[in-house]
Order: C-alpha cells, then sequence, then structure tokens
C-alpha cells in the first residue's frame, strides 16, 4: 500500500460514531496488561460463553468438523468443538496481543522451528510465499514471523475505518506493510523485491480462480489457485509457515522450501497446498478456524453442505 492510502489518525475518526470502537479497543488494550495465563484463562471462558450465545456459529463449526473428520465419533467431534470455541475466545486477546505487545513481551512467549530457512532465502535474495492457513492465531503468526524477519501481509481491509487504521497499524507492529487481497500485481511486487509474503489460501472464496481437489474428509474441496501463481514468481521459494499455542507460549513453524512446487497443473499444486495447510492444522485442530463455512461451495449438482 503505498504512503497516500495509509490509514491515517483523522480528526473524522473521533466522531462519536465511532466511539464504541475506540472504546472497544481500550478494553482490548487494558486486558492485554493482564498475564498471559490469566488471558486464555479468560479467554477459555469467554469462549464458551460465545458457543452458547453464537448459535449459527456453532452449527457452522459443527458441520464443518463432521466433514472433515469422518472418522471421529460424534462424543469426540464435539469434545473438539468445546475446544475449538475455547480458542475463539483466547483469540480476542491474542488479536491484541499482536497489536498492542512491546517486542520483548513478545519475544519471551515465543519460540521458532525452522528460522534456519529464512536466512537461507535471505542469503541468496528470494522472495518467500509463506504458505500459511487460518488458525485463529493467525494475528500472532504474522506478528511473530516479522520478529524474525519483517515481511509483507495479505488483507482484507475493514469497512470501518477505525478498525482499519487499528488494523493496519496492529499487523504491521513488526512487518512492513499490507496488501489487499485483491491486489495480486502488489503481491507480485512484494515477491520480486525479495520479501516474505504472508499468504493463507485455505478459505472458500467460491468457484472463480478455484479447483475441486481434496481437503481433510471432503474430497472436492474449493481451492483457489492463486499460491501456484505466486510460487512461480522468480526467484521465490514456498514456506509452509503456521503458529499454534500450547501451554508456554507460542511456536512459530516455519518449514523448508516446498520441492518440485509449483507444477504447473492446477489441480496437481491445489492438492499439494491443501495438502500443507491439512498437515498443519492437524498439529492444533482445536486452533483451526472451523466457524468458517470451509466447504461451501460444491460442484454442479451436488446438494449444499451447509
Amino acid at each position: 500500500m503505498s504512503a497516500e492510502r495509509l490509514p491515517r489518525l483523522e480528526p473524522r475518526l473521533l466522531h462519536p460514531r465511532y466511539w464504541p470502537q475506540w472504546f472497544g479497543l481500550g478494553v482490548l488494550w487494558l486486558l492485554v496488561l493482564l498475564p498471559w495465563r490469566w488471558q486464555m484463562w479468560l479467554g477459555r471462558r469467554l469462549g464458551r460463553l460465545a458457543m452458547r450465545l453464537l448459535k449459527s456459529r456453532e452449527r457452522i463449526a459443527r458441520r464443518s468438523l463432521e466433514l472433515a473428520f469422518p472418522e471421529l465419533s460424534s462424543t469426540e467431534r464435539e469434545q473438539l468443538l468445546v475446544r475449538n470455541f475455547e480458542s475463539v475466545g483466547c483469540a480476542i486477546f491474542e488479536v491484541g496481543m499482536a497489536w498492542f505487545w512491546p517486542d520483548w513481551r513478545m519475544r519471551a512467549l515465543m519460540r521458532i522451528e525452522g528460522e534456519e530457512h529464512v536466512h537461507a532465502a535471505v542469503e541468496q535474495g528470494q522472495g518467500m510465499l509463506l504458505l500459511s492457513c487460518h488458525f485463529l492465531t493467525l494475528e500472532l503468526n504474522a506478528r511473530c514471523f516479522g520478529l524474525v524477519r519483517p515481511g509483507v501481509g495479505v488483507y482484507r481491509p475493514n469497512t470501518n475505518p477505525v478498525l482499519e487504521y487499528a488494523q493496519y497499524h496492529g499487523r504491521c507492529k513488526s512487518n512492513k506493510y499490507l496488501v489487499d487481497r485483491t491486489d495480486v500485481k502488489g503481491m507480485i511486487k512484494a515477491l520480486r523485491n525479495g520479501d516474505a509474503l504472508w499468504y493463507a489460501p485455505d478459505h472458500d472464496y467460491g468457484r472463480h480462480a478455484s479447483v475441486f481437489v481434496p481437503f481433510f474428509g471432503v474430497e472436492q474441496a474449493a481451492t483457489i489457485t492463486g499460491t501456484a501463481t505466486l510460487a512461480r514468481v522468480k526467484n521465490t521459494v514456498t514456506l509452509p509457515c503456521y503458529n499454534i499455542r500450547d501451554e508456554h507460549g507460542y511456536v512459530l513453524h516455519i518449514g523448508a522450501p516446498l520441492e518440485d512446487y509449483p507444477t504447473g497443473d492446477d489441480v496437481a499444486d491445489a492438492t499439494r497446498s491443501n495438502q500443507v495447510v491439512e498437515a498443519a492444522v492437524r498439529h492444533a485442530p482445536e486452533q483451526y478456524m472451523w466457524l468458517h463455512r470451509r466447504f461451501k461451495t460444491v460442484p454442479e449438482g451436488m446438494p449444499p453442505r451447509y
């Protein structure tokens, strides 16, 4: 994003219509001053409350888990559903941590696996396509990676100018800038400049530029082909990258560059990217964004899944 288009703290953002958003951000800033374990305790309870109140989201998450894990019993899936909503509650605090915590506090809770792959790419002047996914800890994924190597994020701008201001500058706390998810030229430019580009292709974006390939227990999941398009940018390596929570803090996993990727075959490449994402999610399935209707788009003639 150019300097002219950066979200700025303008007088209009202080209008009373935006006071609720400023109040919410202020409360979040205060809450993340608490010790981390207190935040996680509160987050789990907030998540259980959300599960009782957000019935439509509960139904979506339950159905997503049914589709993704047919091998689990209904009891096992219900237990996973509860843990997933607990993680949803924790994610609220983790957004505040990512946006407001100083570097020293963030570093105290993060551990890194595979940092050598980043250093190798930097030494060779390569752009890095960070193949990631929508874990509920995704805000911390970008923040933690930025403490290793400031990069560029792909995001959807918020229509509320106060939240857009907070989101943009919060996500750039340890990174360079963000590009709109529709700005393919901006993504390519970042990779050509040797930057790291955070990219999560695992949501269902409809039929446009998508193919139907396996993902978890669904044989025909709509999957975008843009990952391989970006991976074809000259002198670019594709590194799996995701962040998960454990009892000690957060672990940023950075995988080795994918070999023989992309191949030029959209189906094969989308299948490969789904396999990378699925392997990551299986490390902590309760921390994945199952509230999203990941399997909503179906092939012609197939009944709706939700």
